[in-house]
């Protein structure tokens, strides 16, 4: 399999050795400069040398623990500002309790929604590395503060917060395989939140007041919220990342086998479109009808 063309971007190829052909260092892309700004605060390098693990699958290097870390940290605060839906939230409701929303909602969405995006990534990470793989993710700096810069202005959420990058020899099958993993690891995380949610639902009971009351935090509001959005979350990012174009999973996926394409996108598709967009289902209907069951 051809190297990920985003991996020049963040380190040397480590299989350079191996390469028939070599890169022309005229032609690589060149990322923008903020490696100084992020390694005065974060201690990150983005053109070190790749060392190569020979342990267990499960690891993650010092260095991909801070790209994870840094890219979660953004994440999250994009999430808030969307719930709080950004400038236009705080010109309604006034500054104060913008910020108090904002805050409240962070490690609601982290919660949430956090498991949706860095599960995926470690599930492609998971599967490459069982394929003799060097895999590591990396966050995209422009990518992350684009995404914050959108959730503040406009209250809207659109973000590439970064990849997994892979260096190694796959054949087509191995790489639809390397591609799949994400997204069912969000098929499979949706599917567990409906009976994990209807769990938590029976245990804190459900209500229709709002997360904020007079009576202060309402806990099963938030229970009921996180699970909205943990439903949503890998439904909407399980399909968007099966569109088969530029660098995104379906592609690899449909290049791999068309069958398995069409009926993971349609696995994804279909819901999205009954409950989200038709609302001819209700997912969340269903899981408060467990909750009752099992209370």
């Amino acid at each position: 399999m051809p190297r990920d063309p985003r991996a020049s971007r963040l380190e040397d190829d480590p299989f350079d050795k191996i390469r028939l052909i070599k890169e022309n260092p005229q032609q690589r892309v060149q990322a923008p400069d903020l490696s100084q700004v992020l390694q005065s605060l974060w201690g990150m390098a983005y053109s070190q040398p790749v060392h190569h693990h020979k342990g267990k699958i499960w690891h993650f290097s010092k260095e991909e623990k801070k790209h994870l870390l840094l890219a979660t940290g953004a994440f999250t605060l994009a999430l808030g500002f969307m719930t709080a839906r950004g400038m236009m939230g705080m010109l309604a409701i006034g500054i104060i309790p913008w910020i108090t929303t904002v805050l409240i909602m962070m490690p609601i969405m982290l919660v949430a929604v956090g498991p949706a995006f860095l599960l995926h990534e470690i599930g492609h990470k998971l599967v490459a590395k069982h394929y003799g793989c060097w895999a590591e993710f990396r966050a995209d700096p422009q990518g992350l503060k684009f995404g914050v810069m959108i959730a503040f202005i406009l209250g809207f959420l659109f973000m590439a917060p970064g990849a997994v990058m892979v260096a190694g020899r796959v054949n087509r099958k191995q790489n639809g395989h390397i591609a799949a993993a994400g997204p069912l690891v969000n098929l499979g995380l949706f599917l567990i939140g409906i009976p994990l949610g209807a769990i938590l639902l029976a245990i804190v009971g459900v209500t229709d007041i709002g997360i904020i009351s007079e009576q202060g935090l309402s806990i099963p509001a938030m229970v009921l919220f996180g699970v909205r959005y943990w439903l949503m979350a890998n439904l909407i990012l399980g399909l968007f990342n099966m569109l088969p174009f530029g660098p995104l999973d379906g592609l690899k996926v449909k290049e791999w086998s068309e069958g398995a394409f069409y009926a993971l996108i349609a696995i994804f598709a279909i819901p999205v479109l009954l409950w989200l967009f038709l609302g001819k289902i209700d997912v969340m209907g269903w899981v408060i009808n467990l909750s009752y069951l099992i209370s």
